[in-house]
């Protein structure tokens, strides 16, 4: 496509077709706009002067602590589409040119920091170091005026239920459209979308980065999408988004930042607008596109549909917060099984007490189902593996309740009536409520019990007994009441004495203490060893590194979590 020049010495990649008129659509709707000292975006949108393929240093969006190398694969106005090197393109990211999450090449030398392999490395680890050279050999570099500053924070919140605004649409993140205010607490405001249901809208912090001021997409160049039309009889498009220019060596040339939602693509136009200050800010060209709600209704018959029932009495574990969960419905469904088992597995997530944690504990895979989880002004996407059949639905749960911690009887095939034997509790009547047992014992049952019940699996009866057994032997290695057991895979050696500093500690020093405070993470120590941490890179460890670069599972993490945390107090004491 070819790229056509507008004011400025600015070139946008799309064609011009259609128009939106805010001042009108205002008028109508009897709106006002939010004032623009409610938005962390600059009075003058920031000028793109990147190019194509040329490379940069980003922070990961799946992991805030990492900065990576970064190609440019693609650019609408003052905002350009990321690829990680080493990654694909179903993890694309879009950043505004004056991101703070933006960097030149270089900058991770400059400031000591360490340039890391992106989540999902698609190669071994271990080839990191030669595949970082070889990418950076003869790439162009984004130069130094690329980058801008990004703008300061409004100083307090001033939104207002029933403002209007513009706003990026986190399911299908190169689209921003018209949107109202639908709420406000405290520092969130809850954006609604304009003439679309409300699986499009988020609650976000006030000083998100995804909200603009009515008329910033006229003033800036960057297309707006016309609202939707709602309850609409006719589907002419399943999709939201315009195509935008993509990088010549994208996998088939073509778009893949909507793989975060289950739509498809709607077709090659898209829209170009003309940065001129005589048009008024009030009138976007938007895209020619017949846009309407994505159709979720399917033929789909009646065997094809499924109900998970919420037993709200069941433990939900530590990692949900109990009265989030008392506020979900008493059931999901009866729908259809992947859009059911979406809204469950997403309200699990929405109920965390720490969103990306949960988020981070749900299997991934290359499957139709999306869920979404927000740390800060970032929202990370994820797709579940393949459900093509209803029982498949019962295993995807009964595992992630599992490795959630939670009663396997949370959600359920059918409600509970009572007492329930697996968690231990029952339905509570007033203030009558009887707790889980706070015991090992109880633990070994309940967690014995879950390998052991495989309702829709087909393993014989001699694969369970080895399944539980692997459950067992497991709770043995992170059971604190099992230290005798764990201590015969110890190092034999007389322990030397360590230095009162754990920062002067070498990686054996490391295994040696965390063995001797609690023998069961002995069996732990080749991770340590393996990614080569010492004292003082222990001393930095936080409970999503080891489960992501550890590989721990929560038992231990928890553990080595308050070890750290002692280790530390010990120190400021001295």
């Amino acid at each position: 496509m070819a790229v056509t020049p507008t004011g400025k010495g600015r070139s946008y990649q799309y064609d011009s077709q259609g128009s939106f008129d805010w001042e009108e659509y205002l008028k109508e709707n009897d709106a006002i706009p939010a004032p623009q000292s409610c938005f962390k975006q600059s009075v003058e949108p920031p000028v793109n002067e990147f190019k194509l393929h040329q490379k940069i240093e980003a922070v990961d969006p799946r992991n805030l602590t990492s900065i990576c190398v970064a190609t440019v694969v693609g650019m609408i106005g003052p905002r350009i589409r990321l690829r990680l090197d080493g990654s694909d393109n179903t993890n694309d990211f879009w950043r505004l040119v004056d991101s703070s999450d933006l960097h030149p090449v270089g900058y991770c030398e400059k400031t000591g920091k360490l340039l890391q392999p992106p989540l999902g490395f698609c190669k071994n680890p271990t080839l990191w170091p030669s595949f970082l050279q070889k990418t950076l050999t003869g790439a162009e570099r984004s130069p130094e005026n690329c980058f801008k500053k990004e703008p300061s924070n409004p100083k307090t919140n001033e939104f207002k239920i029933g403002m209007k605004l513009e706003a990026v649409d986190r399911k299908n993140p190169q689209l921003i459209c018209p949107a109202t205010v639908g709420a406000v607490k405290g520092e969130e405001v809850h954006v609604t979308f304009d003439g679309w249901r409300g699986a499009f809208d988020y609650w976000t912090k006030r000083d998100s980065r995804d909200l603009f001021p009515v008329g910033w997409c006229a003033l800036s160049g960057h297309p707006l999408q016309p609202p939707g039309q709602k309850g609409t009889a006719q589907v002419k498009s399943k999709s939201r988004e315009p195509s935008v220019s993509q990088s010549a060596h994208s996998p088939g040339n073509q778009s893949n930042a909507s793989k975060s939602s289950s739509t498809s693509s709607s077709g090659p136009t898209s829209p170009n607008l003309p940065h001129d200050r005589s048009v008024s800010p009030l009138q976007a060209e938007s895209p020619a596109i017949t846009v309407t709600e994505p159709d979720t209704s399917s033929s789909t018959t009646a065997t094809d549909k499924v109900t998970i029932y919420v037993n709200h009495n069941c433990s939900c574990g530590i990692l949900l917060n109990p009265k989030k969960i008392e506020q979900l419905p008493n059931q999901f469904g009866p729908g259809p099984y992947q859009k059911v088992l979406r809204e469950v597995i997403q309200s699990c997530v929405d109920c965390a007490k720490h969103e990306k944690q949960v988020y981070n504990f749900i299997q991934d895979g290359n499957g139709k189902i999306v869920i979404t989880a927000n740390q800060g002004n970032k929202t990370h996407t994820k797709r579940l593996p393949p459900i093509d059949k209803v029982s498949d639905v019962w295993r995807f749960l009964e595992k992630s309740l599992e490795e959630l911690g939670c009663c396997e009887n949370l959600f359920a095939s059918q409600p509970l009536h009572g007492f329930c034997a697996q968690c231990n509790r029952e339905k509570k009547t007033g203030s009558d409520f009887k707790k889980p047992l706070e015991t090992e014992e109880y633990e070994n049952r309940t967690s014995i019990n879950r390998a052991l019940k495989r309702r829709w699996s087909t393993d014989s009866l001699e694969n369970q007994s080895q399944k539980a057994a692997a459950a067992q032997q497991k709770i043995r290695r992170y059971s604190a009441y099992d230290s005798a057991e764990a201590s015969s895979t110890t190092d034999s050696r007389p322990p030397r004495k360590l230095s009162a500093d754990p920062n002067d500690w070498t990686i054996d020093d490391v295994v040696q203490y965390i063995s001797e405070v609690d023998s069961s993470l002995a069996t732990h120590s080749e991770a340590f060893r393996k990614h080569e941490i010492d004292g003082g890179a222990f001393m930095l460890l936080n409970s999503d590194m080891m489960m992501k670069y550890l590989g721990l599972k929560l038992g231990p993490v928890l553990k080595l979590s308050n070890i750290i945390e002692k280790l530390k107090g010990k120190k400021s004491s001295h």
